[in-house]
């Protein structure tokens, strides 16, 4: 004999999933369909662009002169606008002054962020609370535009290339997200290293770090991104042209539309110059080039760079 259990009052039967598209399912092909073509519009939306700045950047001048601008694909590829800009002139001077101060700007910023967030990640180091208590107040009032200015021009820096590094040197965003990551490494294995005779710096290099290289990737990763993206320091501190970097070269001759002339490229005797749209694309790529490189070897620290401390077991 079987007993029939009692329907539960209040209980529905199974939801039916929402679909946007009436009669359809999220899991049938129609559905699946749409989906892919909103993604594949999107896509297209985004890479276009790109498309177009590259074919123009080695474009000849028949092919842009034809196109009225863009060229979305060229015929007849060629590099006369990258040996213009890379043979000598503004642009490579350009590319040397960025890549230095990026690589020299990420690595002091490294440094001193690494020192600053682990002596404030050990509770009762000296200073400790008000230093904390400063770097977090830098994050809520941030000094003006002449007042920094004044500051870098009674140091002397006006000029020079420690103007566009040493005011940006610490982001205190990013000592603070180290300081956490620098936290979370287990009290015992820095109890157990100083019971062994480990001093700080011991600590730090050989316990520390190792632990938290996703993390120490993401925040170099962010700092190289800030000091070769940045022009406003540049724009304010450096009135020799020869000294510029990369971005205020584009913001110069592709943003404001200037015209590089004979002697701010390389061309073969009496060769004609590149045209104009070619060589401001070709500008533009080289301007994100060294930044697309670099991604893909960091990529897999950042992501787990970003993922740690977010879920909490």
């Amino acid at each position: 004999m079987t007993t029939l259990s009692p329907a539960r009052p209040g209980r529905r039967g199974p939801r039916r999933a929402y679909s946007a598209v009436p009669g359809e399912t999220p899991g049938s092909l129609p559905w699946r369909s749409v989906k892919s073509l909103i993604l594949l519009l999107c896509v297209t939306l985004v890479v276009l662009p790109f498309v177009a700045i590259v074919s123009t950047s080695l474009a000849d001048s028949a092919e842009v002169t034809k196109a009225g601008g863009y060229v979305l694909w060229p015929d007849h590829p060629t590099l006369t606008a990258y040996q213009a800009l890379l043979n000598g002139g503004i642009v490579s001077k350009a590319m040397l002054v960025s890549v230095g101060i990026t690589v020299v700007g990420t690595a002091l910023s490294l440094v001193s962020s690494i020192m600053l967030a682990y002596g404030l990640s050990r509770p009762g180091s000296f200073g400790h609370k008000p230093v904390l208590l400063m770097l977090l107040m830098s994050m809520l009032f941030v000094p003006g535009v002449i007042p920094s200015y004044l500051m870098v021009k009674q140091l002397g820096l006006i000029n020079s290339y420690w103007s566009l590094i040493l005011p940006t040197m610490i982001n205190a965003f990013n000592v603070i997200v180290l300081r956490s990551f620098f936290m979370s490494v287990p009290k015992e294995l820095i109890d157990s290293a100083r019971i062994d005779g480990a001093s700080e710096l011991n600590i730090l290099t050989r316990i520390v770090l190792p632990l938290s290289k996703a993390s120490v990737a993401v925040i170099g990763l962010f700092y190289a991104v800030t000091y070769w993206n940045a022009f406003f320091n540049a724009l304010l501190y450096i009135n020799d042209a020869s000294k510029w970097p990369m971005q205020l070269v584009l913001r110069t001759y592709v943003v404001n539309n200037a015209q590089l002339s004979g002697g701010q490229v390389d061309v073969a005797a009496g060769a004609p110059l590149p045209p104009a749209q070619s060589l401001q694309a070709a500008i533009l790529v080289l301007s994100i080039v060294p930044i697309v490189v670099i991604y893909p070897f960091l990529q897999r620290h950042m992501n787990k760079g970003v993922m740690i401390g977010a879920v909490k077991g």
